[in-house]
């Protein structure tokens, strides 16, 4: 263990002590969960420790085994899961990691900067994207951030939707927070916004409140249940985010969630303020593409309180798509359960399998009681588990039989 003073692993530790530790650490490594709300929480993080000269290293993993613990001196920081030997622990538990990592952050010395693609200072467009990113209203759990970042001029509300281009066919062909019948097919899109002029520019006002009622539309049409028109409203009316690195608020957090498991590297430039932006873009899009085809390709079932999904999320025939590895099928199996829990399951907890992996998302709980005991039931030397009570994942024996698991996950979650 680290030497630092009052550094506990304390996932609700205050700011001003997780702040004092991070400012007398001699090095700094950061770990981050493999989603965007934990993303945008250690790139908050370094750029506080950056704002008073301390070294850090931004590292990400999908459950948070795949870094070990270093035997010198430097103070390691897991962000968005409990490790037992992290000295510092900032958590999603009782709201975003992102939102705790900014006033962390904020406590280290750092000014508000102004916009996400600055380098230098704290900065609450990020925290903002992060908080979305984690499933929550920003208006509804972090009105100070809004309010700070307004007063900037960093976000401003406007009608249509939360994309991160200003291309509305690119951006809602490839969104992941909505399911809806045009998802994942530019022609189909193209064609459910026929009626709407200038269909590829989201500037016009008119056409951006026309395209949100179109999309509305076609939810509410579609085979969504009843948490579908509930759920939709994420992308509707967003922030804009002039002189961020995504054109709104929204649309940086979907970005985010997907850079994070596709392409680590440039997700931690991105949060870091380093560019990235195309790169980011792209991985974004094969996300989505893979996600959104799992969900009309993929075998379901249901089981008594559990929606079972088996789709085909590695993407093997999308062009350009380099996505083999567990860290983004994980990351693909989390939108592909949270997208089918919200618009498709008739189940309060949905439970998206690959071979050996699972991604779990619950209405209102269950997930980390699935996950865990997936973990421990079907256990091996590589086994883990990570995440929280509606979003969960783990990894176990690619040896146990289907039936089983979903027994498991059942009697777990009952």
């Amino acid at each position: 263990m680290s030497s630092q003073p009052d550094a506990a692993a304390d996932a609700n530790a205050p700011a001003e002590s997780v702040a004092a530790a991070l400012s007398s650490a001699a090095f700094v490594r950061i770990v981050s969960r493999t989603d965007g709300d934990a993303l945008a929480a250690a790139g908050l993080l370094a750029r506080g420790l950056r704002g008073v000269d301390v070294p850090f290293q931004v590292r990400v993993a999908s459950l948070g085994t795949d870094v070990s613990k270093a035997t010198d001196d430097g103070l390691l920081v897991a962000v968005g899961f409990d490790r037992p030997d992290a000295d510092v622990a900032i958590t999603a538990e009782g709201g975003s990691a992102s939102r705790r990592a900014y006033e962390t952050a904020k406590t280290l010395g750092g000014e508000p900067g102004r916009t996400s693609g600055q380098s230098r200072g704290v900065d609450p467009v990020l925290a903002l994207a992060g908080t979305v990113a984690a499933g929550e209203h920003p208006d509804s759990v972090a009105a100070s951030l809004v309010e700070v970042a307004a007063e900037a001029g960093s976000i401003e509300r406007r009608a249509g939707v939360a994309i991160p281009v200003d291309d509305v066919v690119d951006g809602l062909t490839h969104s992941t927070l909505v399911h809806a019948p045009f998802s994942g097919d530019e022609g189909a899109v193209r064609a459910e916004l026929s009626s709407v002029s200038e269909t590829g520019s989201t500037r016009d006002e008119e056409a951006r409140r026309s395209i949100a009622s179109l999309v509305a539309l076609a939810v509410a049409g579609d085979e969504s249940t009843p948490r579908g028109a509930t759920a939709v409203e994420r992308l509707l009316r967003p922030y804009a985010t002039p002189d961020g690195p995504m054109a709104t608020l929204g649309g940086f957090a979907d970005v985010l969630n997907a850079v994070a498991s596709e392409r680590p590297g440039i997700g931690v430039a991105l949060a870091l303020g380093h560019g990235g932006r195309s790169a980011a873009l792209d991985a974004w899009r094969d996300h989505a593409t893979a996600v959104h085809r799992a969900i009309e390709t993929g075998h379901t079932g249901r089981y008594d309180g559990v929606f079972v999904v088996r789709g085909d999320v590695r993407g093997n025939d999308v062009e350009g798509d380099i996505a083999t590895d567990e860290g983004a099928t994980l990351g693909r199996l989390r939108t592909l359960s949270r997208l089918v829990r919200d618009f498709r399951s008739p189940e309060p907890l949905v439970a998206a399998l690959d071979d050996g992996v699972v991604a779990l998302s619950a209405r209102e709980s269950g997930a980390r009681d699935a996950a865990t005991a997936l973990a421990t039931e079907f256990s091996t030397e590589t086994a883990a588990w990570s995440g929280g009570p509606t979003e969960a994942i783990a990894r176990f024996d690619p040896a146990a039989a289907e039936a089983d698991v979903i027994a498991a996950i059942r009697e777990a979650s009952q």
